[in-house]
């Protein structure tokens, strides 16, 4: 399955991509995440690894698999039958930014895990498209 939303924020796409590259400031604006503890040092890259705590979630280990400066941040956790992969897809739009979040499941219970958290999910991806609009709003 598959979920996405896509804001339009009125900021350049460096903005956002710092936003959503410095995974370790997400616990102070997004509501979706409890707690995150990165497993390695340094810049963020393809394999880096965080183990992250969101609300009524078991903490889960993410990693990331694809990462295109200013364009995508991509990673991936597994769980329960269930591989999820989260992207951040940002491109510009005149003098702002579109930021599209998209969560995908496959697997042998991702049919189910989907009929019974796909409203979660959706919910989940409004509340962080409006956390990193309220946040680049708030450090421009």
């Amino acid at each position: 399955m598959r979920y996405e939303e896509t804001t339009l924020i009125d900021a350049p796409v460096e903005l956002i991509w710092r936003l959503t590259t410095d995974i370790d400031d997400w616990p102070a604006f997004m509501p979706t995440v409890q707690r995150l503890d990165r497993l390695d040092d340094g810049p963020v890259r393809v394999g880096s690894t965080a183990r992250l705590k969101q609300p009524g979630q078991t903490p889960a280990v993410w990693t990331v698999t694809r990462l295109d400066p200013m364009r995508e941040f991509t990673w991936e956790t597994q769980r329960l039958g269930i591989r999820m992969t989260g992207r951040h897809l940002l491109e510009p739009s005149g003098t702002g930014t579109r930021n599209t979040l998209v969560l995908e499941t496959a697997g042998p219970a991702a049919g189910v895990f989907s009929a019974l958290f796909g409203t979660l999910m959706r919910k989940s991806l409004h509340q962080e498209a409006a956390a990193f609009a309220r946040q680049a709003t708030a450090s421009a």
